[in-house]
């Protein structure tokens, strides 16, 4: 039953300044990488996508996926699903446990294991079921519901306006697009005529995401769709920074990119908070991925990274962070 003393409103985003978003990422975007990017200026961030079949039958490492901490908020949980009834369960459980923001409702993901089931990006071919999934959530839940959608499920296919107007009808608070469709995966161009077609269809806060990797690609995104946010994904990697870097450009202020050694004691603030959340082994090896994405570019980055993915403990990744630092 819904608790109408709840007073989030996801509006109040996109009063005044462009709010910027940290997109979802499987495998990427944990609690770890959420608070940085929310530090370094993220306005609004998303879980790693969470299976509502999982939840609803009860698996608690499923549901760890979801757990937010007081410095990532505001924050909306993502789950993925196709089943309504069972989604908006799931969600119900996820929001009484975890006291979200925002419920985020996946339709974008494009991973064949995830396509194969209906779910993810597949609900673009049905916009009958993607509506029935948000009607039954908005029904169950007091938090605003959003979805992640794409351009189209293929070029013979781009429906992304049209099935933002089922997503609103059924009452969705907003939309953020992925200006690719699925037959694309994650390869250029950036189709920004489908996201501000999709501005024009409806009257909810349209988000703009694919190809954010510079201030410049933000503002692009801004003049060229006319949307109401930009959600940065695979340009957030290694550079929590960017959001403090969009936001600067798009006030018209300086900003100073960090230094080698500045990259680098980020590197080793994500490595630790990573050991805390998830234990040294599993945090160890969770952080190669992200270490190499800190120090790309910079003088023996490559051998540097061999050795990180060799290295058996937190103390010798430090070790190997340590002289890259001063060989810079």
């Amino acid at each position: 039953m819904k608790n109408n003393n709840y007073t989030f409103n996801i509006s109040s985003l996109f009063d005044g300044k462009v709010p910027l978003f940290l997109a979802p990422m499987a495998g990427v975007a944990d609690r770890s990488a959420r608070a940085l990017c929310k530090r370094y200026g993220a306005d609004f961030v998303t879980t790693e996508m969470v299976s509502a079949k999982a939840v609803h039958f009860g698996d608690k490492k499923t549901a760890k996926l979801a757990a937010l901490d007081a410095g990532e908020r505001p924050a909306a949980i993502q789950i993925f699903g196709s089943e309504p009834e069972i989604m908006a369960q799931a969600a119900l459980s996820l929001y009484e446990r975890f006291r979200p923001e925002a419920i985020d409702v996946n339709m974008g993901c494009p991973v064949p294991k995830v396509v194969k089931n209906g779910d993810g990006s597949a609900l673009m071919r049905d916009p009958a079921k993607a509506g029935a999934i948000v009607r039954a959530l908005v029904d169950a839940l007091p938090c605003p519901v959003t979805v992640k959608i794409r351009a189209g499920w293929d070029d013979s296919s781009v429906n992304a306006p049209e099935f933002a107007k089922v997503l609103e009808a059924n009452g969705a608070a907003a939309v953020c697009v992925h200006g690719r469709t699925r037959a694309r995966m994650y390869a250029p161009p950036v189709d920004l005529g489908v996201i501000a077609d999709t501005v024009k269809a409806v009257k909810i806060p349209v988000v703009g995401n694919g190809g954010i990797y510079t201030p410049d690609d933000a503002r692009v995104m801004l003049e060229r769709t006319g949307c109401a946010g930009v959600a940065v994904a695979r340009g957030a990697n290694g550079r929590p920074w960017i959001f403090a870097q969009i936001r600067a450009a798009l006030d018209g202020r300086p900003w100073s990119p960090p230094s080698d050694g500045e990259r680098i004691e980020a590197a080793l603030e994500h490595l630790n908070m990573l050991i805390a959340d998830k234990g040294e082994e599993t945090g160890v090896k969770e952080a190669r991925k992200h270490l190499a994405w800190y120090i790309h570019g910079m003088r023996g980055a490559a051998s540097a990274r061999v050795r990180i993915n060799a290295a058996a403990g937190p103390e010798a990744v430090r070790a190997i962070l340590y002289e890259l630092a001063a060989a810079q």
